[in-house]
């Protein structure tokens, strides 16, 4: 009679401590099917940089990988197995290929038909022309740690087919943003003939983030410098830091001078820029993907009130701000408007869900919204000087405008690259 009773208790204590943990497993099973549903009947099955690859065969269902994203749901378990359920919100952290106790997960590079053109690369990054490689946002991979990883990687690789030619540079290296620069301290510490080239400033794509805005990154290991604890940061800090290593390492760097054009010549490159023509064994394309900002096409995009990026909040006060795009940028800008006092920011959509953002961004816009009106599935159809008109699903509204913030994405520098027979994939711009 006692063994029974024992065996009831144990039985209920371990129902009462197990079917927590079920219900609340399979309440959020049904939430990542229903997820799942949703991004198959939108076919955005894919992430437009990169997403998670996973092996079904190899996942033994641990759960490490949904833990580890920082992204919110971007994988989920479905049927005891790790599943993509919300592709367009990776952008390439690699923190679950990294938790992944088995290996089952890498990341892979954005699929034909997705919003963005990625060159076609081997595994080493390196392009149809034998000797131009790609490193960082160009190829996919936008996040600091995975640029700078990527920066190395290829110049340890031309490392070890470099030889001597007595009037060329080992390589140069095009764009001075965190690829560029993790391949010229590479360069330096391996002894290599190299040279970066930038068309503007130091620091590439962080220059366009807005001011103070949070620069999310994590450690990561720079030749002749060591390794950089950075979890969040200011685009100041960063930028500072990056100023420090420059002029500590004696980094060589030339400025304000863009490349336009690369030429196979003999065996080497002739690489021609703004001001000169230098000779290299190699060529590191370690560009960013804005290049020239995206315009609408709308009437009136013109006038002065119109801008592409956001450099200081705080000069619009008080202001009727209307900021266009569902990514993080706009997101963010949109936020550092709405906290100005006496501003009104409306940022208008033209999809009908905002399915890119980070999470930490999405958070910090549902604090935000009794202070940003959102609308969502809108376009703009004609800038005036005192207003806006947008389309809706509710008919062509107008609202109040001072000043019209664009970020709709950038033209990358294609045509650079078409010129010197780079090939990409094939996809359809959405």
């Amino acid at each position: 009679m006692s063994g029974l009773i024992t065996l009831a208790i144990g039985t209920a204590l371990c129902t009462l401590t197990i079917l927590p943990y079920f219900l609340r497993y399979r309440a959020r099973e049904r939430k990542a099917r229903a997820r799942l549903v949703h991004t198959e009947s939108t076919k955005v099955v894919f992430g437009s940089i990169m997403h998670p690859q996973i092996d079904v065969l190899s996942c033994i269902g641990c759960g490490s990988c949904v833990r580890a994203c920082p992204e919110g749901d971007v994988l989920e378990l479905i049927s005891g197995r790790s599943t993509l359920v919300h592709p367009s919100k990776c952008v390439g952290h690699g923190l679950c290929a990294d938790q992944c106790p088995v290996g089952a997960i890498t990341l892979a590079a954005a699929k034909p038909g997705m919003t963005a053109d990625i060159p076609v690369l081997d595994d080493s990054n390196e392009t149809n022309v034998p000797g131009i490689f790609i490193a960082g946002e160009l190829g996919g991979l936008a996040l600091i740690k995975n640029a700078v990883t990527q920066g190395v990687r290829v110049v340890e690789q031309i490392a070890e087919r470099v030889g001597r030619d007595g009037g060329c540079l080992d390589l140069a290296i095009i764009g001075a943003g965190p690829a560029g620069l993790a391949a010229g301290l590479t360069a330096m510490h391996l002894g290599l003939r190299y040279e970066i080239i930038e068309q503007g400033d130091i620091g590439g794509t962080i220059l366009q983030y807005p001011r103070r805005k949070i620069v999310l990154t994590s450690p990561v290991n720079l030749p002749l410098w060591g390794k950089l604890k950075l979890r969040e940061t200011t685009k100041e800090s960063l930028l500072e830091l990056w100023e420090e290593i420059i002029t500590k390492t004696q980094l060589a760097i030339s400025t304000g001078e863009k490349v336009t054009d690369i030429r196979p010549c003999d065996g080497h490159f002739s690489v021609v820029t703004s001001r000169r023509q230098l000779q290299a064994l190699h060529v590191v394309l370690a560009l960013g993907r804005r290049g020239t900002p995206r315009k609408l096409g709308v009437p009136g995009e013109n006038l002065s009130k119109v801008a592409y990026q956001l450099i200081e909040a705080e000069s619009y006060q008080g202001c009727q701000v209307l900021v266009v795009g569902g990514g993080d940028s706009a997101v963010e800008a949109a936020i550092a408007l709405a906290a100005q006092r006496g501003s009104r920011v409306t940022l208008s959509y033209r999809q009908v869900e905002l399915s890119r953002l980070k999470e930490q961004n999405r958070q910090r816009l549902e604090e935000n919204r009794k202070r940003i009106t959102i609308e969502l599935g809108s376009q703009v159809k004609e800038i005036l000087a005192d207003r806006v008109v947008l389309t809706t699903h509710r008919g062509p509204i107008e609202i109040p405008n001072q000043y019209v913030f664009i970020f709709a994405g950038g033209e990358p520098p294609y045509d650079l690259l078409k010129k010197v027979g780079i090939r990409f994939h094939s996809h359809e711009m959405g």
